[in-house]
């Protein structure tokens, strides 16, 4: 089961920039970004969903001041991802781990945020613990046409309903480039990585199915797919349910090219836990987004990379090195998030 909703055209504006490596051509760069924000609640207690633990009588002591630092924490690290080369925040960013709508409208008026006029895309999600994904967007450059959800459906062994989250998925024109983004966060490896590892196999055949039904309209689709997959780029659900390659050059046009495994094979990572580093953060891309000829005639992938500045890294104690948690032991840590973001660069000759 899905919902669909279509929006209409808005006029969108160019950004340009020299590359580096080519400082006779000049070229539009694009940063696409996800992140995993940690439990961004607002401290309204929802008696649907068990968020008890973020309200003020809650075990970790959730208030307004918590709330409002939490969200200009979460909007300082979204303003500078990708800034470096593209001299401005992500033109999309895919998120984890909101509440609802009214957190995200919170985030995007931040002072780090607000002259940036982000747009949202969000749906409620049947999760239990009432989290979401969604999607922001810079609409100067970005023009979303269609969006929808898709319901991942997982029953325990007695056949008790699993409520978990939507896989949401946006199609837009990247200036004037059609692409299709999907957004995810799959079930955790909550009762062990193996007990688990059927969930997740089941949300990527749902986001299989998705890749397919754009493929049937189009078989050079710009597909983008993205999220917090709870599980690494050699795990099974990535490699054989995504049917997904480190390899650039052996990507075909069933298969994805997944950055985010080469920087695994070298040791990188985006979140650690019970002393084992993870790399759950992944955007990964069809065919089409690769440009092997370098040309750049439309928005192609330049590069990937892990966001994660040192003031985003905790410093000491039990997580250093790790991503600097927003909690710990039910005490709120002026921290940010328990994952770094990830993000690509799309680049185009202009």
């Amino acid at each position: 089961m899905h919902k669909k909703h279509n929006i209409s055209f808005l006029f969108t504006l160019l950004f340009i920039i020299h590359t580096p490596q080519c400082q006779n051509t000049k070229y539009k760069i694009r940063t696409i970004a996800f992140y995993n924000v940690e439990n961004l609640f607002d401290t309204i207690n929802n008696p649907e969903t068990f968020d008890d633990d973020f309200t003020p009588k809650g075990k970790n002591h959730y208030n307004s001041k918590i709330y409002w630092h939490k969200i200009d924490n979460i909007s300082k690290v979204i303003s500078q991802i990708g800034f470096d080369a593209s001299k401005t925040s992500p033109a999309i960013i895919g998120l984890a781990e909101v509440e609802n709508r009214d957190v995200l409208e919170d985030l995007i008026n931040t002072k780090f945020l607000k002259n940036k006029k982000y747009q949202i895309i969000h749906f409620d999600s049947p999760d239990r613990r009432g989290i979401d994904v969604a999607l922001l967007y810079q609409e100067k450059y970005f023009t979303p046409v269609d969006q929808e959800i898709f319901e991942v459906k997982l029953w325990e062994d007695s056949g008790k309903r699993i409520y978990t989250r939507d896989i949401l998925v946006v199609s837009g024109l990247l200036e004037n480039d059609l692409i299709h983004i999907i957004v995810n966060h799959w079930p955790s490896r909550r009762g062990g990585q193996v007990k688990s590892a059927p969930k997740r196999a089941k949300a990527a055949f749902v986001a299989q199915q998705v890749i397919e039904k754009i493929n049937q309209n189009n078989k050079n689709a710009k597909i983008l797919i993205m999220g917090d997959f709870n599980d690494d780029p050699i795990d099974k659900s990535l490699k054989k349910g995504l049917i997904s390659t480190g390899k650039y050059q052996q990507i075909s046009n069933t298969s994805l090219y997944n950055p985010m495994e080469n920087m695994f094979d070298q040791g990188l990572n985006t979140l650690g836990y019970r002393d084992g580093l993870n790399l759950f953060d992944q955007i990964l891309m069809s065919n089409a987004c690769l440009d092997l000829d370098k040309n750049y005639t439309s928005f192609k992938f330049y590069k990937a990379g892990i966001f994660n500045p040192g003031f985003i890294i905790s410093q000491k104690g039990r997580y250093k090195g790790y991503p600097f948690r927003s909690f710990q032991n039910n005490n709120y840590t002026n921290g940010y998030s328990d994952h770094f973001p990830v993000y690509i660069y799309l680049i185009k000759k202009h």
